[in-house]
């Protein structure tokens, strides 16, 4: 079964525990939902939750840039967690990781 995405609003933050696979199957509907509560519910930060994904596309840098530039309009800001090696690389390569923040376990 797969893992299906979740929302959870902390304050001012939107944690968001990202499926399983993440391509262009569902990163529509994934940004649209994150849009709803940036909008709606004044979400100013969004973590990014990867420890359920084993597999993301260039959909999913999309995902991420995207809402980064809706927060960063309210000095807000996009953190990622739990990324496995896969996902640290195609983000590194990419560019984006620099305009983010990834928190390390410790």
């Amino acid at each position: 079964m797969n893992a299906v995405e979740e929302y959870k609003i902390i304050g001012d933050y939107l944690c968001v525990q990202m499926p399983k696979e993440i391509d262009h199957h569902n990163a529509e509907s994934i940004s649209e939902k994150i849009d709803q509560f940036i909008v709606k519910r004044n979400v100013n930060h969004v973590l990014f939750d990867f420890s359920e994904t084993e597999f993301m596309d260039s959909s999913g840098i999309g995902i991420l840039v995207g809402r980064y530039k809706k927060v960063a309009c309210f000095q807000g800001k996009i953190y990622l967690i739990h990324m496995n090696a896969q996902i640290k690389k195609i983000l590194s390569l990419s560019g984006i990781a620099k305009y983010m923040e990834i928190l390390e376990e410790r």
